[in-house]
């Protein structure tokens, strides 16, 4: 069974930094690619960031590019999202999701979900 869950979410001030873990099981990790997406109230769930850990390419949405670091560990089959520099337009609901692809894939393509970690960005 394919398993992700998603923790490190909190209450950080604008300019903070916050790290989150996506913690999967249930499937090879290095053939999948894993993507961070949010959600904020009223808005479409969005990408965020995306690594494919067959050879560890990344990509980034505009928005938090040069800020957001996404990195994996295949030993510990976990995937990390470094925040630095945090905004209050950052403040979401956070997901981790995969699918079995060797590219990054966007949300409607994403076949398994873990729960969403809040980040609250206060001004």
């Amino acid at each position: 069974e394919v398993q992700l869950q998603a923790f490190g979410g909190g209450l950080v001030q604008a300019g903070g930094s916050l790290r989150l873990s996506c913690a999967t099981s249930g499937f090879v990790f290095n053939t999948y690619s894993i993507g961070w997406f949010r959600q904020a109230p009223g808005k479409e769930r969005e990408g965020v960031a995306c690594i494919t850990n067959s050879d560890d390419s990344t990509e980034y949405a505009d928005s938090v590019k040069g800020r957001f670091t996404i990195s994996s560990d295949n030993g510990k089959n976990t995937v990390y999202l470094e925040m630095n520099n945090l905004k209050p337009e950052d403040t979401a609901v956070y997901y981790c999701a995969t699918v079995w692809a060797s590219m990054c894939r966007p949300a409607r393509d994403m076949d398994y979900w873990g729960k969403g970690t809040l980040v609250t960005v206060s001004s």
